[in-house]
């Protein structure tokens, strides 16, 4: 099924609360293999030099490159409606490990 399948139906997707309150995260890995590419998103606590791994996602590399692109397209909705995202607005502590 194509991308332009998908878009002609209605697809429901059933979301559990726990899943559906989500997960804040102040730090991302992103590693890749041939097969996959893998985001790690944790949230390290201010106090001290320990983390917790929230949430992995794992994706093929073509819905890695869309993922990419759909980000891409948000960011910049986002600043043409807020402005800017500046780094200075990005907290110290707070990135990705690639």
């Amino acid at each position: 099924m194509s991308q332009d399948d998908l878009k002609d139906k209605k697809i429901d997707i059933k979301v559990d609360e726990h899943i559906a309150v989500g997960q804040y995260s102040n730090l991302a890995a992103i590693r890749h293999s041939r097969e996959e590419f893998i985001f790690d998103f944790a949230f390290i606590f201010p106090d001290g030099p320990m983390g917790k791994l929230v949430a992995r996602v794992i994706l093929s590399p073509a819905h890695a490159k869309r993922f990419a692109e759909a980000l891409d397209s948000n960011i910049k909705r986002y600043e043409e409606l807020f402005g800017p995202i500046v780094p200075a607005d990005i907290p110290p502590g707070v990135g990705f490990i690639q």
